[in-house]
């Protein structure tokens, strides 16, 4: 059986041009540097983001605890957002790889008080630790967070002379709702973390971009934490297609987020969180108790949701086309009338 799978974007397959390109990398042994196509992909991706250098990394989360070992020193404190994805996603590495002490500050879903903000940096005395490093998510939980926003957390870091990480996780789906270039949002940090695994359907990787400083030491840090790796130029040339030509494509998806909206919408009761649209996620919930085995249902007829957890999300992406969602939400309203 064919499955419809709204669970998550991280579940879109490569293409078949993918598919092709790794049959035809040219490939060397990455841990000596002498892998030319994905040297040459971490140098344009450096490029486009507006950054010295890049390096390239298997996941998200290894690319997030990558840049806080970098960054930080055992006992720093980290702020973050009490759901970002380091916090609620990230198996506790933080810890347990950097020696870190996070400070997860209460946000408006992605937007803190940034006169709070600046009070809960700390300076080093014989009884606090130092605040070292500030993190951001754009996107955030499906919702766009502004450029003027980024701007002003990155310059109360910097006053402060902290050092600014972006999990830009989905920082094409950003700037796509935004409008803009990615460089346009990596301007507001030191290092951003840039996954080509989600949205844009490259089967593995994430690169992670900063100052030619800064990524040599991650290099090192990189091969500590078991990153090394050899001949990856067959997934380098997957991300050659995902950045150049999938990341041009997202808008579809967001469009198609959108007609889910609109039909969801016609379920009586369903309540829409509406701080969440900005990208190719729908977050909604209802008041019925047949919710929490509406995953079960879904499943028993050909589509894969994530458990209820407080609320649902539903996620379009490549290989959901609009009349597969339409498919999809039909079988909601029909277990919920």
């Amino acid at each position: 059986m064919k499955f419809i799978d709204l669970r998550s974007d991280t579940v879109t397959k490569l293409t078949k041009e993918m598919r092709e390109a790794m049959l035809n990398a040219e490939v060397g042994d990455d841990v000596f540097s002498d892998d030319p196509t994905m040297n040459d992909l971490e140098d344009y991706t450096a490029k486009l983001f507006g950054k010295e250098a890049a390096i390239f990394v298997p996941s998200g989360t290894f690319s997030n605890q990558l840049a806080l070992f970098t960054h930080c020193n055992q006992g720093d404190e980290v702020i973050v957002d009490q759901f970002a994805h380091i916090v609620q996603h990230e198996s506790g590495a933080s810890p347990i790889i950097s020696g870190v002490q996070l400070f997860t500050l209460e946000s408006d879903n992605g937007i803190w008080d940034l006169n709070k903000l600046e009070k809960m940096i700390k300076v080093r005395t014989i009884s606090t630790t130092r605040t070292k490093l500030v993190c951001m998510e754009n996107s955030f939980n499906g919702r766009v967070i502004p450029l003027d926003y980024m701007e002003k957390v990155f310059n109360i870091a910097k006053k402060h002379g902290l050092s600014v990480h972006l999990d830009g996780a989905r920082i094409f789906n950003a700037a796509t709702a935004l409008k803009t270039e990615v460089k346009e949002l990596a301007k507001y940090a030191d290092t951003v973390s840039v996954c080509l695994s989600k949205a844009l359907g490259a089967p593995v990787g994430t690169i992670l971009v900063g100052s030619k400083e800064f990524i040599e030491k991650a290099r090192y840090n990189r091969k500590i934490m078991g990153g090394g790796m050899r001949q990856v130029g067959i997934l380098a040339a997957c991300g050659f297609i995902a950045i150049k030509k999938m990341s041009k494509r997202l808008m579809e998806d967001h469009e198609n987020a959108r007609y889910m909206e609109k039909l969801l919408r016609e379920i009586p009761g369903i309540q829409i969180d509406g701080t969440q649209l900005d990208i190719n996620m729908v977050f909604f919930d209802i008041d019925d108790e047949r919710k929490y085995d509406l995953d079960t249902y879904l499943y028993s007829k050909g589509v894969k949701i994530l458990p209820y957890e407080g609320s649902f999300r539903f996620v379009t992406h490549y290989d959901v086309s609009r009349s597969e969602i339409k498919q999809a939400i039909d079988l909601v309203k029909e277990y919920f009338a």
